[in-house]
């Protein structure tokens, strides 16, 4: 039994911490868990392309590699994200031409570029949701949010330097952490989300 779960594209963001950077995201195809993976300008540009079904002039590389296997008989079966790493996911792409099958390695933001324009099925694995998801029906009432975020004067878009970053989320605790990721996922902001899971995780594993 095939124990993988299936993913979907939801959309790409803009960043609101860096410039020329975005978050693209990937949600469970029968469930609610998000998954944020940042991803460069040129990337984000061709995933909207793909996304918006909007035909340039002249063919992008996604496009070029689509036509390239189609021309050839090889036709992309799926894309599996199967490992997250030191902040950076990994996937191959299964290729199938009726006799032979292939699987190549991939940078993610390709691989979805590609999925997209070949409208093929995306996978990843029961651990990386587990670890990386955001799960929604967490999410606190709006005035429960607001009550603790009084506590805190600074909000992310205030910081502007990314040491003074990492030092005002480690000045929050536990709780205001959790809060505030729960909050920032009831209103689709993955990007903060994932900042406060990924110093929600840095704890986790200190104390290990």
């Amino acid at each position: 039994m095939d124990t993988r779960i299936k993913l979907r594209v939801q959309g790409l963001t803009n960043s609101q911490i860096q410039s020329g950077v975005y978050t693209l995201i990937l949600a469970e195809e029968e469930g609610i868990r998000r998954i944020p993976i940042i991803v460069g300008t040129s990337e984000a540009q061709s995933i909207a392309i793909a996304l918006e079904r909007i035909l340039p002039p002249r063919p992008l590389t996604h496009d070029l590699f689509t036509s390239f296997a189609q021309a050839y008989g090889t036709r992309l079966r799926e894309v599996f994200i199967y490992k997250f790493e030191d902040g950076v996911f990994y996937s191959e792409l299964f290729f199938d031409d009726g006799t032979n099958q292939v699987r190549l390695d991939s940078r993610t933001s390709d691989a979805i570029a590609i999925a997209l324009r070949t409208n093929c099925d995306i996978y990843t694995t029961p651990q990386i949701v587990e670890e990386c998801g955001l799960v929604l029906e967490e999410a606190v009432t709006a005035e429960e949010g607001e009550e603790d975020l009084a506590a805190y004067s600074l909000e992310p878009e205030d910081i502007q330097d990314e040491e003074e970053m990492k030092k005002w989320l480690s000045l929050l605790d536990d709780e205001e952490l959790m809060d505030r990721m729960e909050e920032a996922i009831a209103n689709e902001n993955y990007e903060y989300a994932k900042m406060y899971k990924d110093e929600i995780r840095r704890r986790e594993e200190e104390e290990k």
